[in-house]
């Protein structure tokens, strides 16, 4: 089953650093290297050398990512990340790709869809895809589907009726800021840098809800035990990765993320890292519909 989520995501990578959700200018770099087809502890299924091609670095595919997204990327840092849903997916293109080496880059959600990084092959952290992006970086055919969850304290009353009467929050560089200016009209808005001053303006009682990708939340929900998510927005967003602009690697990676979603790989992945860290499905989360 393929869990659909909802805007920007806080998740764990293998070595790198989204998402969703957000690291620093200065990114942090992490090696992890492939030994008869084994990247960290992820199980690899995917067929070696079925793709072809022209890494930023030879024999090494490089990924970006900003950290942390528990479930996606199971670990703080890129030093810590060993398995996780899109660490794994990136294990798996190393492989088909016939490449050693895995190289995972900790950087800025906003320097990343804006297209301010280089030197990599491709980006997985729990992206949507906009057409705005679009026009600075190409991203890649779709791998995962997002709603917009709302995330409040255990027993607050925030209803699909009161919600325009709250306080709602986002993070900046994500959809769901957008989501809120657009559609939702919240009775006030605040916008943080990241999801960590996200969540803490939320259990501060700042703010009234946040609002991120449904699977993001869940699994912030799940971790601090004094939050919940009551409801979700069906958007119809999805997830890809980014690749530099004009890259010509696309056309692989796209073949090679293709396979992986065909074969049940990337189903396999969710049942195995996201419905654990999420601690519930997103499919269960009640759909709220936008005021009339």
């Amino acid at each position: 089953m393929l869990f659909k989520r909802t805007i920007g995501l806080v998740s764990t990578l293998m070595v790198a650093g989204t998402l969703a959700a957000c690291g620093s200018s200065n990114s942090s770099t992490a090696t992890d290297t492939g030994g008869n087809g084994t990247y960290g502890n992820c199980k690899i299924t995917s067929k070696a050398d079925s793709i072809k091609l022209t890494p930023a670095t030879p024999d090494t595919l490089t990924v970006e990512t900003t950290l942390p997204a528990p479930g996606w990327w199971n670990g703080t840092t890129p030093e810590s990340i060993k398995d996780g849903y899109e660490y794994c997916m990136a294990a798996e293109l190393a492989n088909m790709a016939g490449l050693s080496k895995l190289v995972i880059k900790n950087v800025s959600f906003d320097q990343l869809v804006a297209g301010h990084t280089n030197d990599f092959d491709l980006a997985l952290a729990e992206i949507t895809i906009t057409d705005e992006r679009a026009k600075v970086v190409d991203f890649s055919t779709p791998y995962f589907e997002s709603n917009i969850g709302v995330l409040v304290q255990k027993g607050a009353d925030v209803t699909e009726d009161n919600i325009t009467s709250k306080s709602c929050a986002a993070y900046s560089g994500t959809t769901s800021v957008t989501f809120l200016q657009d559609k939702l009209h919240c009775k006030s808005m605040k916008v943080y840098p990241d999801s960590q001053t996200l969540y803490q303006a939320l259990l501060s009682g700042q703010v009234d809800a946040d609002f991120l990708d449904t699977a993001i939340v869940l699994a912030e929900a799940k971790a601090t035990g004094k939050l919940d998510v009551v409801g979700q927005y069906s958007t119809g967003e999805t997830y890809g990765a980014i690749y530099p602009k004009g890259s010509a690697n696309e056309d692989a990676l796209n073949t090679g993320i293709k396979t992986l979603k065909d074969d049940g790989t990337l189903d396999n992945l969710s049942k195995t890292y996201l419905g654990p860290a999420f601690g519930g499905d997103p499919n269960s989360v009640p759909t709220w519909n936008l005021p009339q």
